[in-house]
């Protein structure tokens, strides 16, 4: 038996699966970088004013004389701590204040929303996740439009709350949640599903349990969406609570 020659070999299918193992590593590091050029490319992060007079943006889509002008940017990145059992759960981000997050910027994994960036340093920044008993999102029924909040009670990682829906609004399990326009999100991102209907008694609202679709036990890359035009937008909220 050559013992040699069967250790060489073996060594060698060793060596040929690290090779594989970097090989789909680098791949997939690739494949996020062109989801992540993509995903900026979307139409839903141009927004259109009511006229374009008067309104500059170096980033801009034209089609149809139609000027539009970028709302959302998004910037990718890794994960590199991660809690979900504790009853306000965090995430942490290997991006910070030099890679151009700040707090308030809201983030999304592959699957839907995640949470909202709390704090930065110069290189990480922590994310309040949505398994946060303070964490509050404005959200909609797909099927309806119907407007209500997303809270989670601290208890099931598997399972949100939806809000202030009347018990009139026609709902059923399965029905699709997504991200409102009043939201800090881009409307329209997923949320989750509808798993269990509960009629509160001492209100006229629905108890909707909401199974997440996104598993936050295993969330490794997401995209932080920094809003272009939201400074705009709260100056002119600002000045008008300033006339009341």
């Amino acid at each position: 038996m050559d013992v040699a020659g069967e250790w060489t070999g073996r060594l060698e299918d060793r060596v040929q699966g690290w090779r594989i193992y970097f090989s789909l590593k680098k791949e997939n590091e690739a494949l996020q970088k062109r989801v992540n050029e993509l995903q900026n490319q979307l139409a839903q992060n141009f927004q259109s004013p009511d006229t374009s007079a008067g309104v500059q943006q170096s980033d801009t889509l034209k089609a149809d004389s139609i000027v539009q002008y970028r709302k959302y940017l998004y910037r990718e990145a890794t994960v590199v701590n991660n809690s979900v059992h504790l009853p306000n759960n965090f995430i942490t981000l290997h991006r910070g204040r030099l890679q151009q997050i700040n707090p308030g910027m809201v983030v999304v994994g592959p699957s839907g929303a995640i949470g909202v960036v709390l704090d930065v340093s110069d290189n990480f920044s922590t994310v309040m996740s949505i398994l946060h008993r303070q964490s509050r999102v404005s959200a909609k029924l797909k099927k309806t439009g119907e407007m209500g909040r997303i809270e989670w009670d601290g208890a099931d990682p598997r399972l949100l709350q939806m809000k202030d829906i009347p018990k009139g609004v026609k709902v059923q399990a399965g029905d699709t949640v997504l991200t409102s326009a009043y939201s800090d999100f881009p409307a329209d991102i997923m949320i989750g599903t509808i798993q269990k209907i509960i009629p509160e008694k001492s209100t006229n609202n629905l108890l909707l349990h909401i199974r997440p679709v996104t598993d936050f036990s295993k969330i490794q890359h997401v995209f932080v969406i920094e809003n272009l035009q939201k400074t705009e937008q709260e100056e002119l909220e600002n000045r008008n609570q300033k006339l009341k």
